[in-house]
């Protein structure tokens, strides 16, 4: 089993995209439009957008948050953004 590496920090950039990075000092801006896009879960942030700027970062680093309407904690792991990160940063690279 690996262990998960810590966000250290995000800072949003416009809605749906994060500027991040993790405890190893990887740095990255992550893309989560196609994610908020969809699903029921991320609606409260489609219908006030602004809300996507209140993004919190859990005490460990093990995954980043919102509060949505009810106050429950909508959130998304170090690993799967991790990921996506790395993704997207390989797209670019190809790309350019």
């Amino acid at each position: 089993m690996t262990e998960i590496v810590g966000i250290a920090s995000v800072q949003p950039i416009l809605f749906g995209v994060l500027k991040m990075a993790w405890c190893d000092g990887f740095e990255a801006v992550v893309d989560l439009r196609p994610v908020l896009a969809e699903g029921k879960v991320f609606e409260f942030l489609r219908e006030a957008p602004r809300r996507f700027d209140d993004v919190k970062l859990e005490g460990h680093g093990h995954y980043i948050y919102w509060l949505d309407s009810d106050g429950d904690e909508i959130e998304l792991g170090s690993d799967s953004l991790r990921r996506r990160a790395v993704r997207q940063a390989e797209i670019l690279r190809l790309v350019s």
